[in-house]
């Protein structure tokens, strides 16, 4: 797996790599120097990157002991006490996209990368207050079938709040078997309150579809950019790309896609345009590197592009839709973008967690850094629920068509 396959833009630390947590500490990155202590518990180790520190850890050993030794419910789990301090430390370094995935958070991770997961089918975020809310429900999921909008609070899961809640923490709670129920409280802009129940299935998706919408236009709809993407992107290009003597324009809509593998992203991209910058890579020193698009791509000499985006738009639909619009001057329609620019790094370990962290910014080829600002439309457009909803009537999707027609 190259290192550019490596990074995802999807949520997700510190780069501490923890072993047996009670018989001893390991750190899997150079810089620390540290010495073990048994009497009294005390670990202390020297940072040297970017200044020494010394951490004295004897109040932890005294709060995990007295957590044995006076909570009525013992014995406790130790393995879940560990997970719940890694999880702490992770949250500490105040990033919502940094987190850590203990192996059942993270095996569910990986499978809503391949598009199969049992749960409610919406992707999660904070917002500028660090608020738990929907990025978007996902096509054809329980919650897009409850109405479940872009942009809604969650402020309770099950009846217990999510003030302070990890965005791992978040995923496991409202996750589950198919079948059983979850409660959700949701707050609107608007001031309205929802309680919804909502029964969990199997969801299994392709992540590309399309539909010829007549007068020479190609509708493409890109719902995530997971594992199974460029493949499915492939099939779909191969189809089109028979009539393409009937088609000079194409819609690509990433509506409510929160993003995925960044690969995929600079993979489509080079379906429209060759050798040229898809994203800049800069790292906390401000260097930066550019990852250009492949050659080749069938569709480099399509007249017309519009991207459709919204409030759901993020991370990976950002970078496609930025790139377009930077390099084949493609027309962004919709609302404004979500506003994630930055990447994660996945580190795995051998009990099946992972850790998710952030590593770099990414910014569109003019060099442009979207971080919760995100991409403004070319043309502004409101989406219409009450007709979408009743009469599946989507406004958004008629202007664009309206525009390409003209």
């Amino acid at each position: 797996m190259t290192n550019l396959q490596k990074f995802e833009i999807f949520a997700l630390v510190f780069a501490v790599s923890v072993g047996t947590f009670f018989g001893g500490f390991f750190l899997g990155k150079r810089g620390y120097n540290f010495e073990l202590q048994t009497n009294p518990p005390l670990i202390t180790f020297t940072n040297t990157r970017p200044a020494d520190q010394t951490i004295d850890f004897s109040q932890f050993w005294e709060v995990y002991n007295s957590l044995n030794d006076k909570y009525l419910l013992t014995p406790l789990d130790g393995q879940s006490l560990v997970n719940g301090a890694i999880k702490g430390m992770v949250s500490s370094a105040g990033d919502p996209f940094t987190s850590y995935f203990d192996p059942q958070d993270n095996k569910q991770f990986n499978e809503s990368l391949d598009g199969v997961y049992e749960g409610i089918g919406a992707e999660l975020g904070y917002n500028e207050q660090n608020q738990l809310m929907i990025i978007s429900p996902i096509d054809g999921s329980p919650a897009k079938e409850a109405g479940i909008r872009p942009g809604d609070l969650v402020l309770k899961i099950n009846e217990e709040s999510t003030y302070g809640i990890s965005l791992a923490d978040a995923v496991g709670k409202i996750r589950g078997t198919g079948g059983t129920n979850v409660k959700l409280t949701i707050a609107r802009d608007s001031g309205e309150i929802l309680n919804l129940d909502l029964t969990r299935r199997k969801i299994t998706m392709k992540s590309v579809s399309w539909e010829d919408k007549g007068d020479g236009i190609a509708y493409i709809r890109i719902s995530r950019f997971g594992n199974e993407t460029n493949n499915h992107w492939d099939e779909v290009v191969k189809e089109t790309y028979a009539k393409m003597t009937e088609f000079d324009s194409v819609i690509i809509d990433v509506r409510g896609n929160p993003g995925g593998l960044l690969h995929s992203a600079v993979y489509i991209a080079g379906e429209f345009y060759s050798k040229k910058p898809a994203i800049f890579f800069e790292d906390k020193a401000g260097r930066q590197e550019s990852v250009l698009t492949r050659a080749g791509g069938k569709f480099q000499n399509l007249s017309r592009v519009i991207v459709m985006i919204d409030e759901g738009s993020a991370s990976a639909s950002e970078i496609l839709a930025g790139a377009l619009k930077v390099e084949k001057q493609a027309v962004i329609l919709g609302k404004n973008s979500f506003g994630k620019g930055t990447i994660q790094e996945p580190i795995d370990f051998k009990d099946g967690s992972s850790l998710h962290v952030t590593v770099q910014k990414w910014l569109i080829p003019d060099r442009t850094w979207i971080h919760q600002v995100g991409l403004a439309p070319d043309v502004d457009v409101d989406l219409d629920r009450k007709l979408y909803t009743e009469e599946k009537k989507d406004t958004q999707l008629e202007k664009a068509i309206e525009e390409l027609k003209k």
